[in-house]
């Protein structure tokens, strides 16, 4: 497994990280397995936007007495109540729904807290004026989240939280297929994408890449958007 080091950080994580949005697919079993053999692999960097709320329980169990041989990213907006992903900018909601996750996972710490699913500027609104951002900065104040991210399709909206200095991490969807306006997620023209990218580089943020193939499709030439 090749690592890059975290440029606001002294992080070493892997270039493939495992997402867990489709975990909760399979039985708990099977997800703990995915887990474990994933780090058996080198991989060290796990991405909670799950889909389903049993998988945070696998994971916890997976990673017991590990804890230290992984990097969590964990979502602020994202819920689980209903017993699959849902999404709220409500404070009293996220907090919840935080504590559980915490529960569930068996830690007390966030490695990597992310402002989830910024894609509408009014929703970026409603995190500032839900006091979000400042709970967030609480939180890294306290140790109790080291890094702070966001995770977007939108490059205006990644560009209007990097004006506010606050993040080390940008979790963006990259593919070539979004990146040449193919798919529900290519949002923004190719240069202004591109620009972004360049920004992060500039600024040293890192980018944890989401949709890689997108959704699967440059996986299967018969839904690919270039054929191949």
């Amino acid at each position: 497994m090749e690592y890059r080091r975290l440029p606001h950080g002294d992080e070493q994580i892997s270039v493939i990280g495992l997402g867990t949005s489709s975990l909760g697919e399979s039985d708990e079993a099977e997800i703990i397995g995915v887990i474990e053999q994933a780090m058996q692999n080198g991989i060290n960097y796990i991405d909670l936007a799950a889909g389903h709320a049993k998988t945070f329980e696998a994971v916890g169990k997976a990673i017991k007495g590990k804890r230290d041989k992984v990097y969590l990213q964990i979502h602020f907006g994202a819920l689980y109540d209903s017993g699959a992903y849902g999404w709220s900018t409500d404070p009293k909601a996220i907090k919840k729904s935080i504590a559980w996750q915490l529960e569930k996972l068996g830690t007390d710490t966030i490695d990597f807290g992310f402002i989830h699913c910024l894609d509408e500027a009014a929703d970026l609104e409603a995190f500032k004026r839900h006091g979000i951002i400042e709970l967030l900065l609480s939180l890294k104040e306290q140790g109790i989240v080291k890094h702070l991210g966001l995770s977007s399709h939108t490059p205006a909206l990644v560009h209007k939280v990097l004006d506010m200095n606050l993040i080390d991490m940008v979790m963006f969807s990259i593919n070539p297929a979004y990146d040449n306006q193919y798919g529900d997620y290519a949002i923004g023209e190719n240069n202004e994408r591109m620009n972004l990218y360049r920004r992060c580089e500039k600024e040293r943020v890192a980018i944890s890449v989401m949709k890689p193939f997108c959704g699967g499709q440059l996986l299967d030439a018969s839904i690919s958007p270039f054929g191949c």
